[in-house]
């Protein structure tokens, strides 16, 4: 060890399975702070959790492209090699699989890391021996150590997939070679894990944790098996010697096959290799040479490393591309390959916006950073030149900020756990762009929360394909219970529920309880699980009535009305649908339909909980709907005047808010004294509308709107945004939805009706009989009413234009001469009324 200490530089090269990775680990955690660049992002996060074991979780970070921890304290960094941050000071920095450096689409990432990333008191560079020329050229001072491998690694021939020996690994180069010899492995020998680098680190931890604990002997992986991924694997079987390296199918090279082959065999424990022979596959063998140079670890030296600028101008974008493009001077370095991010840089220059927008060095620095988004979908260039385009749209105008719903909108659409292996890997590949996204420090206004909000469904998509790819390629379910079930018969299996609702028999899962939904585990569809699973609901009435009391003992604050537009107005405990409302006799009394899920609950159970609901329903609208209930007790009052019901009854039905036209006549047949007791209640009686102000906040519309829709059997409509008091006019239902929530329309906007009654108030202060008088310029200003509404909305309240040839010249408004409603006693406002009004606060009201 003592060579280390004395080296600025040291190079740690040999074949897989000599601890190099491990020597890095151990040297970096001696240090006061270190740096360890992976070329996966899965190998990383293993890495960063034994690092975690040993120094604690505030002291450790992890930086890849799509996940970010980063404690402040912070002393040790796990990262791909992509993600090392160029500007961090360390003591110890490492790059692990260095010869990736001579990768086509990676190689120069590679190379800069190892030209440029230091560590003040030491640098390692790992490898394999290939890769000692280039460094002796390019680094001439670097101590080279070689790394024997510990135990020896042989080539066992060809065998067929059901003949493999138990603690085998199948190595294929796709995902539908990966699945088909996983389902082939299925029907033959129970099972396989299965691992892929497109998986999350928390799906194929959970993979490799089936196949390290025995429950699988078999494991299905991509070549991302090669790239130090520990695991406990005796034999390397390839389903194929070719692969799609994204420019052509070609046969893999000689280190390829070593680096994967190698993963057989650990520590000191020896290895084998061969091929698979599969119907119909690659029957491609090893050649006598290849398996010679595979056992000695005998590889051809590396010529050339690939490199790109890594620190290009930004200028302007022709500048960017130049630098991107420049050829190196140096022989041993070869220019890297247009790559995608450069030809996605080259598609969006052609486009005449964006050289319009990257017009000063900021933000062609910006285009580029979004031109660097990962294609992790795989749509191609075309297809993610569209993507990262749409991106630097909205990073390149307003505030420089992706929208937040935007970010929310196209994250949500992915929060669904439904569907196969392949649609769930899809949505994986998806939320790891938007991750990508949330980690870039300027692309989001709260990134942060972004960030927080992508991994919590990163980790639940996760946790659905652990779950779906168990489900596929592993018969482990069906082999133990059906082996208990013959020793115990079907009623002595035991049926638990544990604290998240998993249902499980004798252990073993069968479907889960959320709330009182019974879900079938989609992986029981054998004959003889279908046994279990009656069996298991038949015994889960005790469940059912620990839940039931639950409910019935919960606080108000558990429950929630649904209000989702479009759909159906539903009643929740905890999340969980529990019924649904409906038409009942009046529209503060709808009528409660319990969820289907429900139905295995005894008549009483659901007795009880209909109760419980109608109960929470009558509280809370008596807390939010108060002057409704109110107008509704005083409807029913014996005492209540015949005349002063005539009026309250519609307006109950209306929800508190009723046009005045509708009510003339019951209006004309009230006293002075009956004036008096309705204006008890909080009514205004407007010039438009009749209505009470408390019952157009925003609680008070969502509900109302929801029990209307309820009583009419109609969806919930869209709601009006909270607090607004001027909206564009919309169409459909939408446009009697917000008239019921308190809005007027005017020529194409609509005005809430409170608004309305101020201006009628200003109107009518502001004339002098039937005079002509001009409006303050700044009252419609204020309001955001057009010209044409404002006129519509004078004309309503009994105003005309005058004559252009009057008094005082155009734009001036004179009473018609019908009597105006009379308005409730206030003090005279000094002034001009209408200026007045324009200095309210009106988005606060």
């Amino acid at each position: 060890m003592s060579n280390f200490a004395r080296a600025p530089l040291a190079a740690v090269l040999g074949p897989t399975n000599t601890g190099k990775t491990h020597l890095a680990v151990e040297r970096m955690m001696g240090h006061a702070s270190g740096m360890i660049g992976f070329p996966l992002r899965l190998l990383a996060r293993e890495v960063y959790d034994r690092v975690v074991a040993a120094k604690g979780p505030d002291s450790v970070g992890l930086i890849t492209g799509e996940e970010k921890i980063l404690p402040e304290k912070a002393r040790w960094f796990l990262c791909t090699a992509e993600s090392m941050p160029r500007d961090r000071d360390t003591a110890f920095v490492a790059l692990d699989e260095a010869q990736l450096a001579a990768d086509p689409e990676r190689g120069h990432v590679f190379t800069d890391r190892m030209l440029h990333m230091r560590g003040r008191e030491e640098t390692m560079i790992l490898g394999s021996d290939s890769l000692r020329p280039m460094l002796g050229a390019l680094a001439p001072d670097a101590e080279i150590i070689s790394r024997p491998r510990f135990s020896t690694l042989s080539y066992s021939g060809p065998r067929k997939l059901s003949r493999l020996p138990p603690r085998s690994a199948i190595v294929a180069f796709s995902a539908e070679e990966v699945y088909a010899v996983a389902e082939a492995l299925r029907r033959l020998r129970g099972g396989a894990a299965v691992v892929m680098g497109a998986l999350s680190p928390r799906t194929r931890n959970a993979q490799v944790a089936m196949f390290q604990a025995g429950e699988v002997d078999y494991l299905v992986a991509t070549d991302a098996i090669g790239m130090g991924l520990n695991m406990d694997v005796h034999h390397v079987a390839f389903a194929s010697l070719r692969k799609f390296d994204g420019r052509r199918r070609r046969r893999l090279h000689i280190h390829e096959m070593a680096q994967i082959a190698g993963r057989a065999g650990r520590h000191q424990r020896d290895g084998t290799f061969g091929t698979l022979g599969l119907e119909g596959g690659d029957h491609a063998s090893f050649t006598d040479a290849e398996i010679e140079r595979i056992e000695g670890h005998d590889f051809p030296n590396l010529r050339q490393l690939y490199w790109r600028d890594g620190d290009p101008r930004f200028d302007t974008i022709d500048t960017l591309i130049a630098d991107l493009e420049y050829r190196p001077e140096q022989e041993v370095l070869r220019a890297a390959p247009e790559t995608v991010d450069l030809t996605v840089l080259k598609k969006l220059a052609e486009e005449t916006w964006v050289r319009e927008r990257a017009t000063d060095a900021n933000m062609v620095t910006r285009l580029w950073a979004a031109c660097g988004l990962p294609d992790f979908r795989k749509t191609g260039a075309d297809g993610h030149a569209r993507l990262v385009g749409r991106l630097f749209r909205h990073l390149s105008e307003g505030d420089g900020h992706i929208p937040a719903p935007v970010f929310a909108q196209e994250i949500s659409a992915l929060e669904n756990l439904a569907g196969d292996v392949e649609t769930l890997a899809g949505r994986l590949a998806a939320i790891r762009t938007w991750a990508y996204v949330a980690h870039r420090a300027d692309w989001l206004e709260n990134p942060d929360k972004g960030a927080d909000r992508a991994a919590a469904i990163e980790q639940r998509l996760s946790d659905a394909l652990h779950d779906s790819l168990t489900q596929r390629f592993v018969d482990r379910r069906t082999t133990v219970l059906m082996r208990d079930l013959g020793a115990k018969g079907e009623e002595a299996l035991p049926v638990r529920v544990d604290a998240d609702g998993v249902v499980t028999v004798d252990d073993e899962p069968i479907g889960t309880i959320t709330g009182f939904r019974f879900t079938v585990d989609p992986g029981s569809n054998h004959a003889d699980t279908k046994r279990l699973l009656a069996a298991a609901e038949r015994r889960l009435g005790g469940e059912w009535a620990q839940r039931t009391a639950a409910l019935l003992a919960d606080s108000d604050e558990a429950f929630a009305v649904l209000t989702d537009a479009g759909g159906p107005i539903r009643l929740a405990w905890r999340g969980e649908i529990v019924a649904a409302l409906s038409a009942g006799k009046a529209l503060l009394t709808p009528e409660i339909t319990l969820d289907r899920t429900l139905s295995a609950l005894t008549p009483e159970q659901q007795a009880r909980i209909a109760q419980r609901l109608q109960a929470w329903i009558a509280r809370t609208t008596g807390r939010i709907l108060g002057p409704l209930r109110r107008i509704d007790a005083a409807l029913n009052a014996e005492q209540t005047d015949p005349a002063i019901r005539a009026l309250l009854a519609p307006l109950l039905e209306a929800g508190g808010i009723l046009a005045r036209k509708i009510a003339l006549g019951p209006l004309g047949q009230l006293d002075k004294q009956q004036r008096h007791r309705i204006g008890r209640l909080g009514l205004t009686i407007g010039a438009l509308d009749i209505f009470h102000a408390a019952l157009m906040k925003p609680e008070p519309t969502r509900w109302r709107l929801a029990l209307a829709a309820a009583l009419n059997n109609r969806p919930m409509p869209e709601l009006p945004p909270a607090g607004a008091v001027l909206l564009p006019e919309p169409r459909g239902a939408t446009l009697a939805a917000w008239r019921d929530a308190g809005f007027r329309g005017f020529a194409g906007q609509m005005l809430r009706i409170d608004m309305a009654e101020r201006v009628a108030r200003a109107a009518h202060d502001a004339r002098t009989g039937k005079e002509a008088f001009l409006p303050d310029p700044a009252f419609s200003t204020s309001l955001g009413l057009s010209e044409a509404a404002l006129a519509r909305l004078m004309q309503s309240l009994g105003f005309q234009p005058a004559p252009p040839e009057s008094e005082g010249g155009p734009g001036r408004w004179a009473w018609r001469g019908r009597r105006p409603p009379k308005p409730r006693p206030r003090k005279a406002a000094p002034g001009n009324a209408f200026a007045k009004l324009a200095e309210l606060d009106l988005g606060k009201k």
